[in-house]
């Protein structure tokens, strides 16, 4: 069966599905997250009146991180979102992978790349597809959850996918996942910790800027409005 047959771009133009994963969020997951957690959200400003393919691109250090952001951004944003989900822990078992779609809009992803990322190969193939077809794409570019919470290396993948299909990225700077709900943990933390969604300005690569300089900025931005607790870093401290 072909790349095309099994995850056909219709899908993601299925108004029915948008209407499901609006429901879903509407209803399970944002009051799910809510239940659990505290939100604070800042920079809907930055991306107001954002359409078409981008790539959203943020720091990952808990399973807290998806439902954050699927159930946290703006509707204009989480109604087309897709993102790719690791297929040997979500793909295992058909129900785990119908739910992960339904609530994530997600296609699976092997992840076997150490230098480049998860997103290489059939994966890239088919986020570029996405992306071409006008479906902005979520991507964690550490690869995997921050066992320490620490911000890690960010993989240029995301970057040389948003070069090659000429997208912006948005960066987002999620805080608190990885203290309220740290790997190995099956729920978050009681007491109903507080975590934060900060949006950043969309983000484009500079004339001959490399894959690696420019996932190097979008970094780096992250970092400060971690650190600033803000979307509205000061670049120049």
């Amino acid at each position: 069966m072909t790349e095309n047959n099994l995850h056909p771009l219709d899908d993601y133009h299925d108004d029915s599905k948008r209407k499901m994963r609006n429901f879903v969020r509407k209803t399970v997951t944002r009051p799910v997250v809510k239940a659990f957690v505290k939100p604070h959200v800042e920079g809907f400003d930055n991306v107001d009146g954002l359409t078409g393919a981008y790539i959203v691109v943020g720091n990952h250090s808990s399973h807290l991180d998806a439902p954050m952001v699927f159930s946290l951004l703006p509707k204009h944003m989480t109604e087309n979102l897709a993102t790719g989900a690791a297929a040997d822990y979500f793909y295992r078992r058909r129900m785990i992978s119908k739910l992960t779609s339904v609530f994530f809009n997600t296609y699976p992803i092997e992840r076997k790349g150490k230098v480049s990322g998860p997103h290489t190969g059939a994966a890239a193939g088919m986020t570029g597809r996405l992306l071409r077809d006008g479906i902005p794409i979520l991507i964690f570019p550490e690869g995997t959850r921050a066992r320490d919470g620490q911000l890690g290396e960010f993989k240029p993948g995301a970057a040389a996918l948003a070069i090659k299909t000429d997208v912006p990225i948005v960066p987002l700077a999620l805080e608190g996942g990885h203290e309220a709900m740290p790997v190995g943990n099956v729920l978050p933390h009681l007491g109903h910790p507080d975590v934060a969604l900060y949006i950043g300005k969309p983000m484009k690569a500079k004339p001959e800027e490399s894959a690696e300089d420019f996932i190097g900025r979008v970094r780096c931005y992250i970092e400060a409005m971690l650190e600033q607790r803000t979307a509205y870093p000061d670049m120049t401290r």
